[in-house]
């Protein structure tokens, strides 16, 4: 039986599943687009297979990607997460999920959810395309840029650009699979962008 052509970043086994049932699907959810948020920031200078690795332990730790629970914690439990060797213990990362918690909260209370405000950076339809290799996939674009400056602006932390653009990816936003992909020839291709 022939192996499923996949996307070439997503050979490690744990990456072809979370690429398989999850990466650029459309998600809606406010907890999840939370947790896709929190580890997307987590990730920045290391490999997303370092994050999918410790992603159950940050869904124990961060009361399920609750926001209104994580925008209350305190400096006892900051400091038991950064003893937590299941999760990436960089203070800056640990103090931005909170900061973020709280800033989304905001974004939530002005928009109804936070997915109507994320969403209308590409007019609530995910932009599709079909990459011919992972050279074509870009860093960043220009909504990424606007995504980014708009949630600092909000009090975001950990949303550069890059981080912008993977979350897009990750949360749907962007439906960015190779054209040899198995998961975009199952898909819709017309391209928005």
């Amino acid at each position: 039986m022939k192996a499923k052509e996949r996307c070439s970043w997503a050979s490690d086994p744990l990456n072809a599943v979370y690429h398989d049932k999850e990466w650029g699907r459309p998600i809606h959810d406010d907890k999840k687009l939370f947790e896709l948020l929190t580890l997307e920031g987590a990730q920045a200078g290391l490999s997303w297979l370092t994050v999918l690795k410790k992603r159950s332990e940050y869904r124990k730790v961060f009361a399920g990607f609750d926001p209104k629970k994580v925008a209350h914690f305190d400096s006892k439990i900051k400091k038991q997460i950064l003893k937590n060797p299941g999760v990436i213990r960089n203070r800056l990362k640990i103090d931005s999920t909170i900061t973020n918690a709280q800033a989304f909260l905001r974004v939530k209370q002005e928009f109804g959810t936070f997915d109507r405000y994320i969403w209308s950076f590409v007019n609530h339809r995910p932009i599709v395309t079909r990459r011919r290799s992972l050279k074509d996939f870009p860093a960043r674009t220009a909504i990424s840029d606007m995504m980014s400056k708009d949630l600092k602006r909000r009090g975001f932390r950990f949303v550069g650009t890059t981080i912008c653009y993977a979350f897009m990816q990750a949360c749907g936003l962007v439906d960015d699979h190779m054209a040899t992909c198995f998961v975009a020839k199952s898909r819709p291709s017309k391209s928005k962008a």
